[in-house]
């Protein structure tokens, strides 16, 4: 599977230095196609013409690309200042060979001293090029207080390749006094692992990834464990039918769920469930919920359980080819009973949500006998019970990625940016999906549509990256409908159809 990597700043570094070596190309000229990529970017989405663009400078080769940048956009007869550092023992070989030519070219150069807010007004555009992904501490003294005139700027921020303070690669200190709060953040070739965690939005805003020609070889054949899912990646997964199928040909799926006052979590997962190519779909749900299930979701067969209120039975499990349980299943004492049942007796694909995944937090030591392969779906509240709170997003991959290597399961850890983590550990971040979402049943849905492709005969991985990106694509085209605060999970499901279509 080939797929968007998301690399160190390490192995950017080695990126940058390969490219340089075998392209072969300068690094000068590798700057020069970064700094293209930013103006390109800048006259296409901000539409600077008759506004004053602002570059405050690092002395490295952050600072290098903003001088490159000013260079292009004064020879485009726009309005620009840039504002570089008074230490020039500090400067790259890179930046000061930018300085010399944007010097020759006539581009209004100042000293940081002379940059304060008084400068910046509603139309001006102010461009971060402090220090770029290679920073390794808090930015200190005069630049601690440049990043802190730059958060007081009204005005649009765009950072270049990450903004100043923030590391790519580990958490950051909880103040907002060293890291610049970018409204738009352009990142060269690939996205950074800090920006897809909920605590790095404040300062990353809008991010975008500019390619500027890295040599595909290193990209390809660099090992990486963490990928950023894209269209071609989703849609090289889906299978196609043949025109002899039928509905044996994809599976039969048993969605087990629901509890009195909670057969609606039936219902969404069924509704899904058939809507995500499931060739039969059956419901296993308490006496109190068939009526229900038959007359809301009549393509769905009904297996109903004893108990008039809650499922604590495990069905003949032999016809199925993908079983899931626990949304709206409670976590009542005979119900957990069938669940350690149902995963002692499973041998078709399993998944787990919900409150199935509440009980297995209360008896941590059924994660051992999880068949390999299974599938966990928690939300961060559910996965901080199974797996330990975590204070930000880079120690919540890790464990995250301990715990589906130890117990060989696929985790679908749902959020912004959800993230399904492998056997193998290795992360797949899906770039579909809106905040109309965090609505109750959204979840649901997704059980089933991760449900129905394990019933087809994807196996588990691929049924979680190919699910979270339907998912979430429903849910833009939904969002798209009725806007985010009147989405609800129904809305998700109906629009199914149409993010299938787009694969096709």
């Amino acid at each position: 599977m080939s797929m968007q990597k998301i690399f160190s700043s390490e192995q950017v570094r080695k990126a940058d230095q390969y490219t340089i070596r075998n392209e072969p190309v300068s690094s000068a000229d590798l700057m020069e196609r970064a700094a293209t990529a930013c103006v390109d970017w800048l006259f296409n989405r901000q539409d600077i013409e008759g506004k004053e663009v602002l570059i405050l400078c690092g002395p490295g080769n952050n600072g290098g690309d903003g001088i490159a940048i000013a260079r292009m956009l004064h020879m485009q007869r726009q309005k620009v200042t840039v504002f570089v550092p008074d230490d020039p023992d500090r400067q790259s070989a890179d930046f000061t060979l930018n300085l010399q030519r944007a010097i020759g070219c006539g581009v209004n150069i100042r000293s940081h001293d002379s940059f304060g807010i008084n400068r910046v007004n509603n139309d001006t555009i102010l461009v971060d090029a402090l220090f770029g992904s290679g920073l390794s501490k808090p930015p200190e003294g005069k630049y601690k207080d440049l990043v802190g005139s730059i958060n007081k700027c009204n005005c649009v921020k765009v950072a270049i390749d990450i903004p100043s303070g923030l590391f790519a690669d580990k958490p950051i200190a909880p103040s907002t006094d060293t890291v610049v709060k970018a409204d738009y953040t352009l990142s060269f070739q690939f996205p950074k692992l800090a920006f897809l965690f909920a605590e790095n939005e404040y300062y990353t805003g809008d991010w975008q990834v500019l390619h500027i020609g890295l040599h595909t070889g290193f990209i390809s054949s660099e090992p990486c464990k963490n990928y950023f899912v894209e269209y071609d990646d989703v849609k090289a997964l889906l299978k196609p039918r043949s025109r002899f199928s039928h509905k044996g040909t994809y599976g039969h799926a048993l969605l087990i769920g629901g509890s009195k006052g909670k057969t609606g979590a039936a219902v969404l997962m069924s509704k899904a469930c058939l809507r995500s190519g499931a060739g039969l779909v059956t419901a296993h749900i308490p006496a109190c919920g068939h009526a229900i299930i038959q007359s809301t979701v009549p393509e769905t067969m009904a297996s109903v359980d004893e108990n008039e209120n809650e499922c604590t039975q495990v069905p003949n499990l032999s016809a199925y080819s993908a079983i899931a349980a626990g949304p709206g299943i409670g976590t009542g004492k005979n119900t957990a009973a069938m669940l350690k049942l149902l995963i002692q007796e499973a041998s078709a694909p399993l998944l787990l949500d919900a409150d199935a995944l509440n009980i297995l937090a209360d008896n941590p030591t059924w994660l051992a006998f999880l068949p390999k392969g299974t599938v966990l779906t928690p939300h961060p509240g559910e996965f901080a019970r199974l797996a330990g709170k975590t204070s930000n997003g880079f120690h919540r991959l890790e464990l995250l990625r301990e715990m589906c290597i130890k117990y060989s399961l696929n985790i679908v850890l749902k959020g912004a940016y959800t993230v399904t983590c492998s056997p193998l550990g290795n992360c797949y971040f899906n770039p579909t999906g809106n905040p109309g979402m965090a609505t109750g049943g959204s979840g649901d849905a997704l059980t089933g549509i991760i449900t129905a492709l394990l019933a087809q005969g994807y196996n588990s991985t691929e049924a979680c990256i190919l699910g979270v990106y339907l998912h979430g694509r429903a849910g833009d085209l939904a969002a798209g409908e009725y806007g985010y605060e009147a989405l609800i999970a129904g809305d998700i499901i109906s629009n199914l159809g149409k993010a299938f279509v787009e694969l096709y």
